[in-house]
């Protein structure tokens, strides 16, 4: 019997994890960071969780230059977005520990 009484006092607290993991899923995708790169020519806005939200290029980055290098400019500012994210929520999880 009294293993039933722990697991019945665990199960709310599984469901209260289980819920604030979805608040925090949900604000770190709320959370956008714009990294330029290129002058401008290429925009990126990377969520909390590192993805790829949106990619603007302009115009006036196709003019002149060679696909590689359009590819190195989407490429770069993707990966800086992204670890400009990764340094957010490290900073949040230090300033959470303490």
């Amino acid at each position: 019997m009294d293993a039933l009484a722990d697991w019945q006092k665990q199960v709310p607290v599984h469901g209260l994890q289980a819920e604030r993991a979805g608040e925090r899923d949900r604000d770190l995708a709320a959370r956008l960071v714009e990294v330029e790169a290129g002058g401008g020519a290429v925009r990126v806005r990377i969520d909390g969780r590192g993805r790829l939200r949106h990619l603007t290029i302009a115009a006036e980055a196709f003019d002149r230059r060679d696909a590689e290098l359009l590819s190195d400019l989407v490429l770069g500012a993707v990966a800086e977005g992204q670890r400009r994210a990764a340094e957010g929520l490290t900073g949040e999880s230090a300033a959470g520990d303490r």
